[in-house]
């Protein structure tokens, strides 16, 4: 049988280093970064990902077009990003694939940032935090939907919805 040249490769990938500073007031976790997500150390990083189109729509600015540019637009807006994971075995970015998960040390960050909600986005990312962070931190999360390619039954308009309470949540948005 012929493989196909874009088959996706399995091994243990880590999570990007986390987006915040002591002014941080949310925490958006995604599952692990995208293979396009680590090869330019960006969360949400592929150009067909609808995560930073839904925040730059949310919070009123225009879409950044450089990553560091996005990191800074997530925290002038008090957002940290982060993942679930600090590592799993993952095939290419498929989220079903995931083997092998050990959770990020999300008690770190929230001992360095005032943060007073948590949001996941996707199912795979809000089913491993319940599993496997919740218990021991005792902070819950809120799921959103994936903003990923692969949720094309969402529109970047019920997205932007979804994701309202991100910056509803205190102290969020710069008014």
């Amino acid at each position: 049988m012929a493989s196909s040249a874009r088959s996706a490769v399995t091994g243990r990938v880590r999570s990007l280093d986390p987006v915040f500073d002591e002014d941080c007031r949310v925490l958006v976790l995604g599952t692990v970064p995208s293979p396009k997500s680590r090869e330019i150390t960006l969360n949400y990083g592929n150009p067909r990902n609808r995560f930073w189109p839904v925040i730059a729509a949310l919070v009123g600015e225009e879409l950044p077009p450089a990553p560091d540019d996005r990191r800074a637009l997530a925290l002038r807006h008090h957002i940290a990003l982060w993942d679930v994971l600090e590592s799993c075995v993952i095939t290419g970015a498929s989220d079903a694939s995931i083997a092998e998960p050990v959770p990020n040390d999300i008690a770190w960050l929230l001992a360095r940032a005032p943060i007073r909600r948590v949001f996941t986005t996707g199912a795979t990312a809000t089913r491993l935090y319940r599993r496997l962070v919740e218990p021991g931190l005792g902070v819950p999360c809120t799921g959103l939907p994936s903003t990923s390619p692969a949720n094309a039954a969402w529109s970047l308009d019920r997205l932007i919805e979804a994701y309202r309470p991100l910056v509803e949540a205190p102290d969020v948005v710069e008014r």
